[in-house]
Formats: C-alpha cells, sequence, structure tokens
C-alpha cells in the first residue's frame, strides 16, 4: 500500500481530510500505546490555555509511546535511511480546541537532532535529542532512551514489550479508540497562539500486549506522577501516515 493509497481510505474518519495538500509521510512501527489514568486536575494545569481537557467517562490519561520511525519525508523526497529512520518515544494526552478531539504532546524525544531541530522549528512542539536502541529479541522489542538534550529535564525510559493478541481495528465508543484514534495534534506557537496538525492514517490494527517498564521518568520530567498501577497496553507493527503543514485555529 502507497502513501496515495491510504488517502482512498476515510470511512473511518471522524471529519474529512483538509482540502489543502498533505505534506509529509512517516511510518510508525512496533508502536506501544501504554496508558495510565491520571488525576485530571493534575493534567489540566499542564496543557494550554484554552485546551479543553479530553476525558473518557470522566477520566484523564496520558500515554508513553515508544516506537521506530522509517519513510520521515518531505512529499515528493525520496527517503533516506540516515535521515528518515529513527526511533522516537511520546509523553502525551488528550485535548479538545474548539471542539475538535486531539492529542497534546508534553514532549517527543528522538534520536534524530536534525529531526529535532526541524520539528522545534516548523512545528513548535517539545522534542529533545536522546540517545536510543531499539532492538528485537524473540519476539520482544528492547527499547531504550535517555534525554541527551541540555534543553530540558532529564528523562528515561527502558522496556520491553511484545504483541499478545490478534490485531484489530478499535470501535468507536471503547476506550481503546479514544486513546488511539486521533487525527490531528494541538501545541501553542511561539506567541501562544492554538495550533493545529491534521493527519491521516487508516484505522488502527491493535493488539494486546506485555510490557516489563523497568525505568521510566517520562511523565516525571513533566511534572506528572504516574499512579502505581501496571498501564493499559496496546501494540502496533505499523502504520502508514501523511500529515499537513501546522495552522493557527
Amino acid at each position: 500500500m502507497t502513501f496515495n493509497d491510504i488517502l482512498q481510505i476515510t470511512a473511518h474518519r471522524p471529519w474529512p481530510m483538509p482540502s489543502s495538500p498533505w505534506v509529509m509521510t512517516q511510518t510508525w512501527n512496533d508502536l506501544l500505546f501504554a496508558h495510565w489514568p491520571v488525576d485530571s486536575a493534575i493534567l489540566r494545569e499542564k496543557i494550554p490555555k484554552g485546551f479543553d481537557l479530553d476525558e473518557f467517562e470522566g477520566q484523564a490519561w496520558l500515554g508513553i509511546v515508544p516506537f521506530y520511525m522509517t519513510n520521515v519525508s518531505p512529499r515528493g523526497v525520496p527517503s533516506l535511511p540516515w535521515i528518515s529512520e529513527f526511533a522516537e518515544l511520546n509523553v502525551r494526552t488528550y485535548v479538545r480546541v474548539g471542539g475538535v478531539p486531539g492529542v497534546f504532546f508534553f514532549s517527543l524525544d528522538a534520536e534524530n537532532p536534525v529531526a529535532v531541530g526541524v520539528a522545534r522549528t516548523m512545528f513548535h512542539l517539545p522534542y529533545f535529542s536522546a540517545d536510543m536502541t531499539v532492538e528485537k529479541r524473540d519476539g520482544w522489542i528492547d527499547y531504550e532512551s535517555r534525554r541527551s538534550s541540555s534543553s530540558g529535564p532529564q528523562a528515561e525510559f527502558v522496556a520491553r514489550y511484545r504483541p499478545t493478541g490478534d490485531a484489530h481495528a478499535p470501535v468507536n465508543g471503547t476506550l481503546e479508540y479514544f486513546l488511539t484514534e486521533r487525527y490531528c495534534l494541538f501545541n501553542v506557537d511561539g506567541s501562544f497562539h492554538a495550533c493545529r496538525v491534521d493527519i491521516h492514517h487508516p484505522p488502527w490494527a491493535l493488539q494486546r500486549a506485555e510490557a516489563d517498564i523497568s525505568v521510566n521518568t517520562m511523565a516525571d520530567a513533566a511534572g506528572i506522577r504516574l499512579p502505581s498501577m501496571a498501564p493499559l497496553l496496546h501494540f502496533s507493527k505499523r502504520q502508514d501516515m501523511v500529515g499537513w503543514m501546522l495552522r493557527r485555529v
């Protein structure tokens, strides 16, 4: 399936794709969604004013999402392995701006300093450089990330994870749909104006997962304490996406 092919898969979208041309591609590989319920009052203090915290049945959630990126490229530009492939690790919650549901990132760590610089400049996203390794061993993904950037608090994540069930698409109205089927992200620019980046991808193919997380200070670096409980886990082998330019809302 090509990136143009996924543009024909639209029945699952909560709203139409933007009419303007998309500008970038990405493929997310061996992705783990690890989610914890977090006190809504704590998260509301951490998101920009004017953003509404999005909750599922009255509960707010924080996600830590490790994965490996390929095909990271502007539209019409071929992928280059030393630029277009790298590990990434996100810390995120869920918001609504003007009634539209989306993702809000507390941090995005990546091992590619070029990507970090571009994303910070063009998309005003809180990217940080990190030393990262991703290896596959006996069906497990061994994942390590240690933030190396001096522009933010130190943060580490060390885990091994794997899928444990058959792949399925999340059903609208369920918690796993709420946590994964998001088609834009929101942030603020240097003038504190709300901004939005739209994305498009096919429905998620999710699997149940298990994980052994031995080090995790990613949420602490954002000033958020995770509850002492096992996270809700989902795995996805691959997701192709296209994205649009940042725009003010």
